[in-house]
């Protein structure tokens, strides 16, 4: 199951996105959205987890949590419209 983390701070990268979701269970991936020219975070990210069980301790555990002073918002991952 794959997750949306929205409200990122732009100093967090995929190694500490995929840090925060550890404690919920096995981490897939965990990628922060970057600008394509300037590789700047784009302030979200997705976590995929390899059971949705864990998926659902991370929205409860991440969500609305203050992370550098950003309070994330954190739903499951809807698939991009083409």
């Amino acid at each position: 199951m794959k997750l949306y983390v929205g409200n990122l701070s732009r100093k967090i990268n995929d190694a500490q996105l995929n840090e925060m979701a550890t404690p919920f269970g096995t981490v897939v991936s965990a990628n922060v959205a970057t600008e394509r020219g300037s590789g700047e975070s784009k302030g979200f990210g997705f976590i995929e987890f390899g059971n949705a069980e864990d998926a659902r301790k991370a929205i409860t555990g991440l969500d609305g949590k203050d992370v550098d002073g950003q309070v994330l918002k954190v739903n499951e991952a809807k698939p991009k419209k083409v």
